[in-house]
């Protein structure tokens, strides 16, 4: 969770930039990112840019090396098979608490997302349909009410998010259409709500271990064949 000392607003659209490009691959796995070149590209200063760097060294989406400076963190199954077993982890522990608290304004916002993101799907909008999702599970993590559990699944769901921009932005099952997929992502987003209101345990770590399932099966599809 950020501390109470503000950014600049210089840092937080460095950050924001090179972020999203890490997201979207535009800034490939395993490529360095040269402080000058990232200077001249984004027209930013070279504290916000150092600054960004170091945050999102510490995020686990750049790797630091002493000679080559920072590097987009590479894309492997072995850490895949780290964030998936981290997200089943984390978010049963969410469930186990979210049916003690009242949490009903989170549960608000988890369903608002989730009408923006079946919004998004007629037109495939992955950036949209990435953000929204990432809203839902950050909201659906605030359920806890236990700020370390925030924490952890917030630096999880860093990296998540650009596996998520693989998975909605590729066609990887051929039985499963992108559009369908879309659908089962929300369908089960309405599930897991639903269960938090009915305050059934069960029912939300059954939908949860579907959803991380789907999620993990289409990623490694798609590192399998690539």
């Amino acid at each position: 969770m950020a501390g109470k000392q503000s950014k600049s607003p210089l840092t937080e659209t460095a950050y924001e930039k090179i972020y999203n490009k890490i997201v979207t691959l535009e800034y490939a796995p395993g490529q360095q990112l040269e402080e000058k070149q990232l200077m001249k590209e984004l027209k930013i200063g070279r504290t916000p840019i150092r600054e960004t760097l170091l945050k999102l060294a510490g995020e686990m989406m750049l790797e630091s090396h002493h000679n080559k400076g920072f590097i987009v963190r590479p894309i492997l199954l072995q850490n895949t098979k780290a964030v998936f077993e981290a997200l089943r982890i984390l978010e049963h522990g969410v469930a186990d608490l979210a049916i003690r608290h009242n949490v009903s304004s989170y549960l608000d916002v988890m369903e608002e997302s989730n009408e923006e993101l079946k919004a998004s799907i007629p037109s495939q909008n992955t950036m949209k349909l990435v953000e929204t999702n990432n809203r839902f599970h950050i909201n659906f993590s605030l359920c806890s009410h236990n700020e370390y559990l925030v924490r952890s699944l917030k630096m999880v769901r860093c990296e998540a998010r650009r596996l998520a921009y693989l998975s909605f932005s590729n066609e990887i099952s051929p039985g499963n259409s992108l559009q369908n997929h879309y659908l089962e992502v929300a369908n089960q987003h309405d599930t897991i709500v639903k269960a938090i209101r009915d305050r059934d345990a069960a029912l939300i770590k059954g939908t949860l271990d579907k959803h991380i399932q789907d999620f993990q099966q289409r990623i490694v599809a798609y590192m399998t064949f690539q």
